[in-house]
């Protein structure tokens, strides 16, 4: 199986990429893959690293996926290929610093040494700066990959410096058939995961095989039926900001125990009822960033909340505009259209306008409880 096939619905962009690997006039030294979430950028930049690493000596055969390089790289273990995915809130410059001088080095083993940044749009202005230097004079064997939502999240220094990929989002046709095809998924469930996800490759998966995120997000979408007043707009925004919180609490409580027990054990510190003064700052930096961490994973589970909300209003719209086309939410249509009686398509293009405008807040770092209860009060009929 080609390294290629998990790319879903881009055939130009694996054009492109295939053609870097074949001809070496096409190769060049930084590579900016954009494209909208779920798009693949990281899948795709995944699979150009394993081609240029593959042990096929025909250009024409590389990205096999069969080799021992490619498997190495997509199992994230090979030596010359580092990725860099982030789960803070940002990418700050002694990461990077640390990431240039591993660039600097000569490949041990592959053809090239390659730095995958699969949130590259996380960079602060300082460490963008830092990693400036080393986009621009770059050593001979080292390639930079990496991914961010638009180019415009990029420092156009960086932008300019680098090669562009451009991703669209995949049809949920394609998405439904990678999903058959990779995971196994049954195709009338992979049909559902990949149109409620609205094409997100990763999120159509967790929906597929998730039970539990299959009735989070009925209940999320409950919130457009059950907001009558000013008191249920309250109540139904602190019930959604809990969930989010408890959602992302879970996924991070048993990694982040993980952690501390071993770097208390690497300390030797593991049976200490207290702390040495000596220790407590590291174990203080441990906490630090697993903070950091839960505060993106909070705002990451929120977002996609306040994604599938706005679906069901796009739904709204569209039979209200009788466009024609597929509803996201089909297995709602009766309420979607009992909800597209009730009002005017004027007044779903502020409920969506609310959604947004609460999206950015909460990326703004406005608190989250206050920026969802603005949002339910502006969905009231």
């Amino acid at each position: 199986m080609s390294v290629w096939e998990d790319v879903a619905g881009q055939p130009d962009v694996v054009t492109q990429l295939r053609g870097a690997v074949q001809v070496p006039s096409a190769m060049t030294h930084a590579w900016l893959f954009t494209g909208p979430p779920g798009s693949g950028r990281s899948t795709a930049a995944r699979a150009f690293a394993a081609a240029l690493q593959c042990d096929r000596e025909d250009l024409g055969q590389r990205g096999c996926g069969a080799c021992h390089a490619c498997r190495t790289v997509l199992a994230g273990t090979h030596a010359d290929v580092q990725v860099v995915a982030t789960e803070k809130l940002s990418i700050g410059v002694d990461d990077v610093r640390a990431l240039v001088q591993r660039a600097a080095r000569a490949p041990s083993s592959g053809r090239w040494r390659v730095v995958l940044v699969e949130d590259a749009d996380r960079f602060t202005e300082h460490s963008a700066n830092t990693l400036l230097k080393s986009i621009e004079e770059p050593p001979p064997r080292t390639v930079w990959l990496l991914c961010a939502p638009s180019p415009e999240d990029m420092v156009t220094t960086i932008q300019s410096r680098c090669r562009p990929v451009r991703l669209r989002v995949p049809s949920a046709d394609d998405v439904a058939a990678l999903l058959v095809r990779r995971d196994g998924i049954d195709p009338t469930m992979a049909a559902y995961a990949a149109r409620a996800a609205q094409s997100h490759v990763g999120l159509a998966r967790r929906l597929a095989r998730d039970e539990g995120a299959r009735t989070r997000r009925r209940q999320v979408l409950q919130l457009a039926f059950e907001v009558t007043g000013v008191g249920e707009a309250v109540v139904r925004a602190g019930e959604l900001v809990e969930v989010a919180s408890e959602e992302a609490a879970a996924a991070t409580a048993e990694r982040d125990a993980a952690e501390r027990a071993e770097l208390l054990r690497s300390l030797g510190a593991e049976a200490a009822g207290s702390l040495p003064p000596a220790l407590r700052s590291q174990v203080k930096a441990l906490e630090d960033d697993q903070k950091k961490r839960a505060t993106r994973a909070r705002r990451d589970v929120l977002d996609r909340a306040l994604v599938d909300l706005a679906s069901l209003y796009r739904d709204v719209l569209v039979v209200q505009l009788g466009a024609g086309v597929d509803l996201v939410n089909a297995e709602l249509a009766r309420e979607v259209g009992a909800l597209a009686r009730r009002g005017a398509p004027e007044q779903t293009l502020a409920r969506l306008d609310a959604i947004s405008t609460a999206r950015r807040r909460i990326a703004a770092s406005v608190s989250p409880l206050l920026a969802v209860e603005a949002m339910a009060l502006a969905l009231r009929p």
